[in-house]
């Protein structure tokens, strides 16, 4: 029997099905993570997220979106150009993210506080600048929280020359639930297409975000949330909160 072709409803029931198993796989591991989350931002810390690749579009939904934390930091290759004065021909590489000494770099263009939250973003969770961060900001004392595919993780080598991945490293682990590789939709000769992972990982920090909310009112804080900048009165309210963090809110670059 011949293969379906991929359609539209097809790759919706797989991301009805993704969504659900996401949901009960980390019934365990939200909660865990919203702890950190609201943790930090009681101690006047900053959320940073880093992933590479595609990973970026989770590390946007941690920092700097409406509805989302205000104390939240983006850190990207990009950095390196915008404020580490690096040549823009650097980002050309294909394989910069494998590049030894990276996370350090990007580390100290974050300029954390001891307080602060990180949260690591990769599928994979073996490529070398994950895996270094990882490292770089366990041993500097920081909570950490790993967004990443078991499933892959465990189904391809371990990369970095420790022999670890970021599943090992990490305080909480949110699994996305993707399958290895991402993509949900089988092709004719073993390729696939439309990957998952995107709309898993939302849910995750979304998630996340809600039950950190949560426990910062039910302990007397008031959480530093954004609204809308298209709202009217947004943006102004956005610049008063923002301003209680100035200097350490960066965004992939800004």
């Amino acid at each position: 029997m011949s293969q379906p072709a991929p359609s539209s409803a097809q790759f919706a029931d797989h991301a009805r099905t993704a969504l659900e198993r996401a949901v009960a796989v980390n019934k365990g591991s939200v909660p865990v993570a919203a702890r950190l989350f609201a943790d930090c931002v009681a101690a006047d810390g900053v959320i940073h997220a880093f992933g590479t690749g595609h990973s970026q579009a989770a590390a946007l939904e941690v920092a700097g979106r409406a509805g989302g934390f205000v104390p939240t930091s983006r850190i990207a290759l990009a950095d390196l150009v915008l404020r580490g004065g690096e040549d823009p021909a650097v980002l050309r590489d294909p394989l910069l993210e494998r590049s030894p000494g990276l996370a350090d770099r990007l580390y100290a263009l974050a300029t954390p506080r001891p307080q602060d939250l990180f949260v690591i973003i990769s599928n994979s969770g073996v490529n070398n600048s994950i895996v270094d961060m990882a490292l770089k900001v366990t041993a500097a004392g920081h909570r950490l929280v790993a967004l990443t595919s078991l499933e892959h993780t465990h189904a391809v080598p371990a990369l970095h020359p420790s022999g670890r991945r970021l599943a090992d490293l990490a305080d909480a682990v949110l699994d996305n639930c993707a399958p290895a590789g991402d993509a949900v939709l089988p092709l004719p000769g073993g390729a696939a297409l439309c990957g998952i992972s995107t709309l898993t990982s939302s849910l995750l920090v979304q998630m996340v975000v809600a039950d950190a909310v949560a426990l910062l009112l039910a302990e007397g804080h008031e959480p530093p949330v954004y609204v809308s900048a298209n709202l009217p009165g947004g943006h102004e309210r956005n610049a008063v909160l923002e301003a209680r963090y100035a200097g350490r809110l960066h965004r992939g670059g800004h």
